[in-house]
C-alpha cells in the first residue's frame, strides 16, 4: 500500500499574487523546488464558446490547456481573462472560468499550477429556448424540452451554494419561493457541461403535471404512460443525457390512501400507479436523472418518497444568502442609474458577505465612515429579512423603490433605509 500523499498548499500571504487569477511568480533561486504530487488535483475549467463560434471543441480545449500551462496560473475559483494575444481564443471563446477549487483547499488558500491538472470542459449555450409538446386535447403543453446547456440557465449554478451528489431520483422539498426549481435546472445545466465528453447531447424535459389530468375517467394514467414513453425514446440513445423535472410532484404522486375510502379506485390512484410503474422502467437506464420538487411532502405517496435516492430540504435563505441576494439587486440598480452613488457606478461599492464580516471584525477599519455606514445598512436589511423566501427577497428592492416619496432622485443610503422599513413590514405580515 502506498503511503498517503502530503501536499503543502501555500497561504496567499506567503505568495505574492498580482491578481486573483494572475500569474504566479517563480520561486527565488535560493528556495527549494516544490514537491510535485504524484496525483495532481483535477480542477474543472469551464470554457463557454461564443454563439458565432464554429471551432471544434477539441481544438479549443487544447488551446486553453496550452494557455493555462504557458501562463502558470494560480488556481482559485473565478473567471480567467481570455488572452488578447491569442487570436484563436479571442475569436471563439466567450469566457473561461475555474470551478470547484474549494473542494481541495480551505481558508482562502490557492492551488498553484504545479499542483493542478486542469480538466477543461468546452460548451456552447443553446439559444433555441423551450420546445413545447401539446397534450392529447391540444390545449396544454404536457412538457417543455430544453437542449442543454441552455442560455436561459446560464450562471444559475453559480448563484447557489450547495453540495449535491448525483442520484437517479432527487426530491427537493421546502416552502415556496426558496429556489427548488431553479436549483434543479442549475444542476441539470452544470452536469450537462461536466459530462459533455461522455454525453454530447443533453436534454431537460420539464413536465407540466396539470396537463396530465384528463376530464375523461381513466385517461390520465394513459397520458402519463404516453409522456414517459417519449422520455424512454430519448433515453434509448446512449449518447443522450436526459433530465426529467417534475415540479410540484405532489400533483402527480398524491398519497393514495386518501382515495381508498371510496368504493372503487379514483383516477388519481391510476395516475400514481402509472407514474411509479414508468419510473421503475427508467431505472435500468444509466443516462436519465429525475429531479422533483414539492412544497408539501406530507401529501406525496410514501411509495414515491421511498424511491427517491436523495431527499433534501431547501429552506429560507441564510443571512449570508440574503445579504448576497440584496447586494446583487442593489449593484444592478446602481449600475443602471436608478440609485445614485458617490462612486463609479461600474464598480460595486458593496463587498461580499465574507469580506464584510472580515472588515467589520478589524480593530481599525480603513474605509471612510460613509462607506462603512452603507455596509452596515445593507447588513441590517439582510438581518431584517429573516423568514422571507428568495423570491420575496428579489421583490424587496422593487417594493422599497415604490415606497419612496421621490423615486427619481434617491441616494443609496436613503434607499437602504427605506428597504429596511419595507423588510420589517413584509416580515410582520408573514403567517405564524
Amino acid at each position: 500500500m502506498s503511503s498517503p500523499m502530503e501536499i503543502s498548499v501555500p497561504n496567499p500571504a506567503d505568495v505574492k499574487i498580482s491578481e486573483q487569477n494572475g500569474v504566479a511568480p517563480s520561486p527565488p533561486p535560493a528556495s527549494p523546488s516544490p514537491i510535485v504530487p504524484h496525483d495532481k488535483f483535477h480542477v474543472s475549467v469551464e470554457v463557454c464558446l461564443k454563439p458565432s463560434s464554429t471551432a471544434r471543441p477539441d481544438d479549443v480545449r487544447k488551446a486553453v490547456e496550452q494557455m493555462l500551462e504557458k501562463r502558470s496560473l494560480s488556481y482559485v475559483d473565478g473567471p480567467v481573462p481570455v488572452p488578447i494575444d491569442d487570436p484563436f481564443l479571442m475569436e471563439n471563446v466567450r469566457r473561461i472560468r475555474i470551478c470547484d477549487t474549494d473542494e481541495w483547499v480551505k481558508n482562502h488558500d490557492i492551488l498553484l499550477f504545479w499542483q493542478v491538472k486542469p480538466v477543461v470542459h468546452v460548451f456552447q449555450l443553446s439559444e433555441e429556448g423551450p420546445c413545447e409538446e401539446l397534450s392529447g386535447d391540444g390545449q396544454l403543453s404536457s412538457f417543455n424540452e430544453w437542449i442543454l446547456p441552455a442560455k436561459e440557465f446560464d450562471g444559475m449554478w453559480e448563484r447557489f451554494v450547495c453540495n449535491c451528489h448525483l442520484f437517479f431520483i432527487i426530491l427537493l422539498h421546502g416552502p415556496p419561493g426558496t429556489g427548488k426549481t431553479s436549483l434543479c435546472k442549475a444542476l441539470a445545466q452544470k452536469l450537462s457541461i461536466r459530462f459533455s465528453s461522455r454525453y454530447p447531447q443533453c436534454q431537460l424535459v420539464e413536465v407540466n403535471a396539470h396537463s396530465l389530468f384528463s376530464k375523461w375517467f381513466s385517461e390520465s394514467g394513459k397520458l402519463v404512460a404516453k409522456l414517459f414513453q417519449k422520455i424512454q425514446d430519448m433515453v434509448e440513445e446512449e449518447s443522450n443525457l436526459v433530465f426529467v423535472l417534475i415540479d410540484e410532484v405532489e400533483s402527480l404522486a398524491a398519497a393514495r390512501k386518501a382515495a381508498l375510502s371510496g368504493s372503487e379506485p379514483s383516477d388519481s390512484i391510476r395516475v400514481v400507479n402509472a407514474l411509479l410503474t414508468q419510473m421503475d422502467k427508467l431505472k435500468s437506464s444509466p443516462n436519465v436523472i429525475v429531479l422533483t420538487t414539492s412544497n408539501i411532502t406530507a401529501a406525496i405517496d410514501i411509495a414515491f418518497v421511498d424511491r427517491a435516492d436523495i431527499k433534501a430540504y431547501i429552506g429560507p435563505p441564510t443571512l449570508q444568502a440574503r445579504y448576497e441576494i440584496l447586494k446583487s439587486c442593489l449593484n444592478e440598480l446602481i449600475r443602471t442609474g436608478i440609485i445614485s452613488s458617490s462612486q463609479d457606478s461600474s464598480q460595486s461599492i458593496l463587498p461580499d458577505y465574507v469580506t464584510l464580516k472580515e472588515k467589520l471584525s478589524m480593530p481599525e477599519i480603513q474605509e471612510v465612515q460613509t462607506t462603512l455606514h452603507l455596509w452596515k445598512q445593507l447588513l441590517e436589511a439582510a438581518e431584517a429579512c429573516e423568514g422571507l423566501s428568495g423570491r420575496s427577497l428579489r421583490k424587496l428592492p422593487f417594493l422599497a423603490h415604490a415606497a419612496l416619496n421621490n423615486p427619481y432622485c434617491c441616494d443609496l443610503s436613503k434607499f437602504l433605509h427605506t428597504m429596511i422599513e419595507t423588510a420589517r413590514r413584509e416580515c410582520s405580515e408573514l403567517p405564524d
